[in-house]
């Protein structure tokens, strides 16, 4: 636990506004659909500011954490109740959820044991896909219940 623990809260720095991080690097609509390389940032940082805002009204305390090791597995937030359960939220703003984008959520998985309750990969897709031992793709949507 002592060791999941220092690995879970490695510090990330995360703009709350998305807006102004979108024009600090100098990203438009119109950039985005020619080329989504960029907007992976700008939408992690505008998903982590929601969940923030969720957290922070929740009946419970939740912390948002990070999860990365030394092979460099990552997680983009990492939610943490009271309890010290946790819930792996991995942003893509791919349409199509791949193998290789649940290597993060399943090392955390592993690591973390009974302390795992779920994890999700929230997608630019449709559909909401069960991908086996509690993880998940979901829509972006899904944030604002839709």
């Amino acid at each position: 636990r002592n060791r999941l623990k220092r690995v879970v809260k490695t510090p990330k720095l995360q703009f709350i506004d998305a807006g102004l991080l979108a024009n600090l690097m100098d990203i438009h609509a119109k950039d985005v659909q020619a080329d989504r390389s960029r907007y992976g940032h700008v939408l992690e940082s505008f998903v982590f500011g929601e969940l923030l805002k969720y957290s922070t009204t929740a009946d419970d305390n939740y912390q948002l954490l990070y999860y990365r090791d030394a092979d460099k597995f990552e997680v983009d937030v990492v939610i943490e109740n009271s309890a010290g359960k946790l819930v792996g939220v991995e942003i893509k703003a791919a349409a199509t959820v791949k193998e290789r984008d649940l290597r993060g959520l399943k090392k955390l998985a592993s690591l973390a044991g009974d302390q795992f309750t779920a994890g999700v990969l929230l997608y630019d897709g449709d559909e909401t896909l069960p991908l086996g031992n509690n993880l998940w793709a979901a829509p972006l949507s899904t944030l604002w219940g839709s």
